[in-house]
């Protein structure tokens, strides 16, 4: 509903859903990619290029047949961090630290074994 100074609130859609339209809109093709359960785990075991995850992350682990791939995410309260083929990984030298304010957006870069966290935006 537009109000009386002509803004239209976003009250109908999720920050996670807006932020996917925006990069769709920018010509991102990107695949939504679901936790296996209500805590935010992830877990990717195929497919490779640019994923949302689509709800906040508490840890997402990358499979040994994923080698190349870039997931956009905000960290949930309680994030742990990101892990490939199971085994726990600090992010690459010169990556962003990840504010766990439940808004800011990150992407997670999987290349050649290793993570490297960036903030989308500014």
């Amino acid at each position: 509903m537009i109000n009386s100074n002509r803004i239209v609130p976003v009250t109908k859609t999720d920050l996670l859903t807006l932020y996917g339209n925006m990069l769709v809109i920018a010509g991102t093709t990107i695949a939504k990619v679901d936790a296996n359960d209500a805590s935010g785990v992830f877990e990717i075991t195929e497919g490779s290029g640019n994923m949302i995850a689509s709800e906040p992350v508490s840890t997402c682990d990358f499979g040994e047949d994923v080698t190349a791939a870039v997931l956009y995410f905000i960290p949930g309260y309680d994030y742990a961090g990101f892990s490939i083929a199971g085994t726990p990984v600090t992010p690459e030298s010169g990556s962003a630290e990840v504010d766990v304010d439940g808004v800011n957006l990150y992407t997670a870069t999987l290349a050649s074994g290793k993570v490297t966290i960036a903030q989308v935006g500014f």
